[in-house]
């Protein structure tokens, strides 16, 4: 592996480390919504995360095609063009389900 892809994997997962931490005294999705400093801080750390995957090399995303690379950039997207129209619960719902799991293979892979 490359020094820049491990360089960005553990972006990734330095990101992911702190959405988990941000959140982890909100009780659900309103408090979550209503609590706009973890709101936007949040959402910035989807943004690294997108960046940081955009600059992965080709050998390594196509060596783990498991992962939704694509519809992690596509998050990212999401929130840097239409930041108004983040739905909470959406974002609520990736944290809880998929960022764990992302964490998780991408320790896997270092």
């Amino acid at each position: 592996m490359s020094e820049k892809d491990k360089g960005n994997l553990l972006v990734i997962i330095d990101a992911c480390k702190k959405i988990q931490k941000f959140i982890e005294d909100i009780a659900d999705v309103d408090a979550f919504h209503e609590d706009q400093k973890t709101f936007d801080a949040v959402l910035m750390n989807f943004v690294v995360i997108g960046e940081a995957v955009a600059r992965l090399s080709e050998v390594l995303l196509n060596k783990h095609i498991h992962i939704p690379w694509i519809k992690i950039k596509g998050f990212r997207n999401i929130i840097a063009h239409n930041y108004f129209g983040v739905d909470a619960e959406e974002v609520w719902q990736i944290i809880k389900d998929n960022l764990p799991e992302l964490q998780a293979e991408l320790e896997k892979i270092l």
